[in-house]
């Protein structure tokens, strides 16, 4: 090999890692201008499938990454979070959302003044002076844009310079020539390709490249394109390998998907070109590249939109349940939710965490009003159900501490990080809720042990109170859940009345005792369990203004 040559193969190679390494720069900008608004398109994941097409192709612009969005699906499906039902439509817009950097490749053809070494070193400028000098989180995030815009225009620049001087080799006509006259080497091509670099986006930037020094055929561009489409299945594939049944679902909608699109395209334009042999074998530019792709992915869409419910059903087919599998504890649940490949978006990350925060949360809670009961009613059937729970909370705090901690230390907006702060701050106060239940039932036992028996009037006013804790503690949960200042208003209410109560409670047992209606024992007990609910109720008002700091 020449040292020209060598030259040109560094200056290819270097110029495909700029154009991928300035695809994620951008994207993570992108990511992080959007911020909570990415964190609101939850909501709309509903079972109207149209609106989840709408979000999956909006998200999956952001992102600039079809994979990374059936990623994260595949782990919201893994979670909990959504159902398959959902989880088709966004797969379905993904693809849709993942034809954008197709577009922005092909900008160097629209015209002279869109040509990337004529406006990308001014944009990487530009970029530069706001991410390196400004100190709003907004300019320096409008910077990464614009370096990341830059750098992969700059990256397409050295691509394409590296292979100009050799488009009239006859490795590419060969090449070009058997991939378009057999479509399933193109369509195999293009599937190895994409799976190997994991991006549809970049494989087919990659193709681009090579259309604008005119060494791409249409019937292999068409072909190629098609089995990118099928490559970029196995990163979610890979992503589903180790998690539930449910998510690897997930992931075979997104390759039946694609396969079956592709199988569609590709026998409709193996005909076309059959019969028109000299428009199969002319040139295709990068322009008309992006056309085919968007119209292959949004016709796709239309095609087998109506048949999503089939899709999902194929998939349970395909990946079956396991009858004898052991039902997994709440602690290996929860783990398996927190799916590291959602952490390629804070913004999706952080929605996990509150979705199992909340989950720990209503175990608490139920172990309070578990306690609750057991100290009125005197149910010693209850307290080792208590005790096995708070161990488990207590495993809960330890994995969501982690997972909040690994969520930390990615690159965060202001507000997502004093969001994943107050997580923290809420796992722990929902692990000492925990705690107060704990001890209600140890109560519990010296209660029965040294047979104690509350009075009626005792056992109704340990009901007011335990049945405001409980309210407060879901009206807590409610404002993280919800973050709704409506919510916190109640907690705060609920509070006041827990505090004035227990003072009451405190008063009227003096008088018991003054009376003799109760002895020294008998109080020691209820006075301790007023004061654990009185302490549950602090933590579930610290859950509350945590939500409040975050509005």
């Amino acid at each position: 090999m020449k040292i020209s040559d060598l030259e040109m193969l560094f200056k290819f190679i270097g110029g495909l890692g700029m154009f991928l390494y300035g695809m994620h720069i951008m994207a993570e900008g992108l990511q992080q201008s959007a911020g909570d608004r990415m964190k609101k398109m939850l909501g709309f994941l509903t079972n109207n499938r149209l609106l989840a097409v709408l979000m999956g192709a909006l998200i999956t612009a952001i992102i600039q990454s079809s994979s990374a969005t059936t990623v994260m699906i595949v782990g919201f499906v893994n979670a909990g979070i959504i159902n398959l039902t959902q989880a088709v439509g966004v797969i379905m817009g993904a693809n849709i959302g993942t034809t954008i950097t197709s577009w922005i490749v092909s900008m160097s053809e629209w015209g002279e003044v869109m040509k990337p070494e004529f406006f990308a070193p001014l944009i990487i400028g530009i970029g530069a002076l706001l991410f390196i000098f400004m100190k709003s989180e907004k300019k320096k995030d409008l910077g990464e844009i614009l370096l990341g815009f830059g750098v992969l225009f700059i990256g397409l620049s050295f691509m394409s310079g590296a292979i100009k001087p050799y488009r009239d080799a006859p490795v590419f006509a060969d090449a070009f020539r058997i991939l378009g006259r057999n479509p399933f080497f193109g369509v195999l091509a293009g599937a190895l390709v994409t799976a190997v670099i994991q991006s549809s986006s970049a494989s087919v930037g990659i193709l681009q490249t090579l259309a604008m020094n005119g060494v791409v055929t249409w019937n292999s561009a068409v072909f190629i394109t098609l089995g990118q489409n099928i490559g970029t299945c196995v990163t979610a594939l890979l992503a589903s390998a180790g998690a539930h049944k449910t998510a690897k679902r997930a992931a075979v909608i997104h390759l039946l998907f694609n396969v079956f699109g592709a199988g569609i395209f590709g026998v409709l334009m193996f005909a076309v070109f059959q019969f028109y042999p000299a428009w199969g074998a002319g040139e295709i530019n990068s322009i008309q590249i992006s056309v085919f792709h968007t119209v292959f992915n949004v016709t796709n869409t239309i095609l087998l939109f109506p048949f999503a419910g089939y899709l999902v059903k194929l998939s349970e087919r395909l990946i079956k349940e396991e009858n004898l599998k052991q039902p997994e504890g709440i602690a290996e649940r929860v783990k398996n939710h927190l799916d590291s490949q959602i952490t390629r978006s804070p913004s999706f990350a952080i929605e996990a965490a509150i979705h199992e925060v909340l989950y720990m949360g209503e175990i608490a809670l139920e172990n309070a009003r578990l306690a609750i009961d057991a100290v009125i009613g005197n149910r010693k059937e209850s307290l080792g159900k208590i005790y096995e729970t708070e161990e488990t909370i207590n495993e809960l705090e330890g994995l969501l501490t982690e997972y909040l901690i690994q969520i930390n230390s990615m690159n965060l907006t202001e507000n997502q990080a004093l969001t994943v702060k107050d997580l923290l701050y809420t796992i722990s106060d929902l692990e000492r809720m925990g705690d107060h239940s704990e001890n209600i039932a140890e109560l519990t036992e010296q209660k029965i042990s040294k047979s104690i028996e509350f009075s009626e009037d005792a056992c109704r006013d340990l009901r007011l109170i335990g049945d405001n804790v409980i309210n407060a503690v879901k009206a807590a949960l409610d404002a993280r859940r919800n973050s709704d200042p409506a919510d916190i208003r109640r907690v705060l209410k609920l509070e006041d009345e827990v505090d004035n109560c227990e003072e009451d409670l405190r008063e009227k047992h003096i008088e018991r005792l003054s009376l003799g209606q109760c002895t020294p024992q008998t109080g020691v007990i209820f006075l301790d369990v007023i004061s654990n609910l009185e302490r549950i109720c602090d933590h579930a008002n610290n859950v509350a203004g945590y939500v409040k700091n975050e509005l």
